[in-house]
């Protein structure tokens, strides 16, 4: 197949979907800050106990700095991630991208039982509120018996919060919730339980919280990098959608960021672990 004809599939498969964020040049660079935020304030990549994984899934992985970083750390392992688009070049040797859509057909395009840790983050923007239960059942249908399943979402919650950044996460859910996403957060809070309902079991959950501002150095820093360009990213949708001037809305992200600084405030992302129980 042709990179034009691949190319041309990555394209028909995104029109299917109602991801929040336009494509822009620039959302390779945001996703990376985003996963280095992620990762200055876990120290790491993961929090399943792994223990030497042979074969890894990251569905959804974006520019696949993610995946990168796990064949780096697990030269033995087989990385595979998953998305509709391409990931950066000079991807290790151990590292394979499969594109496609979570959400077609019958599911994803390996055999059950097939991967020793399956890790997703960051799909709230792009899996229908009401499509979850199902994405989630098809992640523990390809993880091997014993294996892990990892999921890491996105909320609307910042803490302390001042009341633009109320108004600012008020207006991106109403954005999502338009497309048929989660507009409220829900997911984040029922990811325990559709681990559980997929057939997970030792299923753990819990909260991230990545600083926003400069009053948390590199971290902070990278928090609010990424707080902005998220915020940025939106700006047409919000005024297209709901009817927000555009000069209205960037004043509100500039004062978010300044309350942030202020209360030295943090996001909250939501977590949960399960594993697929033993045969």
């Amino acid at each position: 197949m042709s990179a034009g004809e691949m190319d041309a599939i990555g394209r028909r498969a995104r029109d299917s979907v109602p991801y929040l964020f336009p494509e822009h040049i620039s959302e390779v660079d945001r996703l990376d800050v985003q996963h280095y935020a992620i990762r200055a304030e876990i120290q790491g990549n993961y929090l399943a106990p792994l223990d030497r994984p042979q074969r890894i899934l990251d569905v959804g992985s974006g520019t696949g700095q993610w995946a990168f970083e796990l064949c780096e750390e697990f030269p033995d392992a087989v990385v595979v991630g998953f998305d509709l688009v391409a990931s950066k070049a000079n991807a290790p040797a151990n590292y394979c991208l499969v594109r496609g859509n979570l959400l077609q057909g019958d599911g994803l395009p390996f055999a059950d039982d097939s991967f020793d840790f399956v890790h997703q983050r960051f799909l709230v923007a792009g899996i229908p509120l009401q499509s979850w239960p199902e994405a989630v059942r098809r992640l523990v249908a390809v993880t091997r018996p014993g294996g892990w399943i990892e999921l890491v979402e996105s909320s609307y919650e910042v803490n302390p919060g001042g009341p633009a950044t109320r108004r600012l996460f008020d207006l991106i859910g109403a954005a999502a919730s338009l497309r048929g996403l989660d507009g409220t957060g829900e997911v984040g809070r029922r990811l325990p339980d559709y681990l559980a309902a997929a057939g997970a079991g030792a299923v753990q959950a819990g909260t991230l919280t990545v600083p926003i501002g400069e009053w948390a150095g590199r971290a902070g820093s990278l928090g609010a990098a990424d707080f902005r360009a998220a915020a940025s990213r939106l700006t047409d949708v919000v005024e297209s959608e709901l009817g927000v001037d555009r000069d209205e809305y960037w004043e509100l992200i500039a004062t978010a960021l300044q309350e942030c600084e202020q209360h030295r405030s943090r996001y909250v992302i939501p977590y949960a672990y399960g594993r697929k129980p033993p045969c």
